[in-house]
């Protein structure tokens, strides 16, 4: 029989235990949880590789009608659900009917990966990741091929530029926010003009809006935004002289225009904004600086983009 000196020792020893295992089990349910919230919907191999992507599909969906397809690509160290509570792309599909897919880049885990928007062979890859997400989309949706789109966040900003060059038979337009830009235009091998808006902070830190080096991509130079959006609209063939005009106090639009295949460029300059997403979740101020609530990144794309398709589809 156990004594009760045994027993009471053994009920201390359950409520120490018990109080030493209520942090870990709390942060076990909040991994479980975090990992439910933020997990992909979709998979597939793409150049021998485990390819991921969240798909959102509004409940207006009508297979009967052509349905236009945003693809929104992450950030560096990211992933798909982190880009669809940033950019708050799922609201806009729920108001316009439209179908948003939010891929993931590549990575030693299932999150914080990241996209190879420098040129080259890793480039090529996640270019063909995505035409093939195109064409699975396309075979189980009724997606107009006419109207998909790109954008992304920061490095996911590159990507829809990479893709500009060289998927530019699928994608209508492109969208950047806070876009990390390396891969040079030499290395831009598609010349259809495709029509572009960017959204880009005079505060931010990660891609300066100058140029110049950062400590988020070592060993890169970052573009200064106006000089790298004015080679874009040379590469469109625009006029040189752009039209300005203020927004709100904090947000200057510059539009090139008279372009070739009426593939305009713009930019809206966010004064004082900083690696964020305008109009979009905030992300951590220490971190990324401030975020513009005076205009909407998302639904100023989403307008833009609708007024373009890809010639020929």
């Amino acid at each position: 029989m156990i004594s009760q000196a045994s027993a009471t020792r053994t009920r201390v020893l359950g409520a120490v235990m018990a109080l030493l295992g209520l942090p870990v089990a709390v942060a076990l349910v909040e991994a479980v949880s975090f990992n439910v919230v933020n997990r992909n919907n979709g998979a597939m191999v793409s150049s021998g590789e485990k390819r991921e992507y969240l798909l959102y599909v509004p409940k207006s969906y009508d297979h009967g009608r052509k349905t236009p397809l945003v693809i929104s690509m992450h950030g560096g160290g990211l992933w798909g659900a982190a880009q669809r509570d940033i950019s708050q792309w799922n609201r806009v599909a729920d108001e316009h009917g439209f179908i948003v897919v939010y891929p993931s880049g590549v990575g030693p885990l299932s999150r914080h990966r990241a996209w190879r928007a420098t040129g080259g062979a890793g480039s090529a890859k996640d270019v063909r990741f995505i035409s093939e997400l195109i064409d699975t989309l396309t075979a189980e949706y009724n997606i107009d091929r006419a109207r998909v789109y790109a954008d992304g966040l920061s490095n996911g900003g590159g990507m829809a530029a990479v893709l500009s060059c060289m998927l530019s038979d699928r994608i209508a337009a492109v969208g950047l926010v806070a876009s990390a830009q390396f891969m040079p235009w030499a290395n831009c091998p598609d010349h259809r003009p495709v029509p572009t808006i960017a959204f880009h902070g005079t505060a931010d830190r990660q891609a300066w809006y100058r140029g110049g080096t950062s400590w988020v991509a070592r060993g890169m130079v970052f573009p200064a935004i106006e000089e790298w959006m004015a080679a874009w609209a040379q590469r469109n063939r625009c006029a040189p002289i752009p039209i300005d005009s203020m927004v709100t106090t904090d947000v200057r639009r510059r539009e090139y225009t008279e372009c070739a295949e009426e593939a305009p460029v713009v930019l809206y300059t966010i004064l004082g904004g900083g690696h964020t997403w305008p109009g979009g979740g905030p992300l951590p101020q220490w971190l990324a600086g401030t975020t513009s609530n005076s205009i909407d990144a998302s639904r100023e794309m989403w307008a833009f983009f609708r007024e373009h398709r890809t010639p020929g589809m």
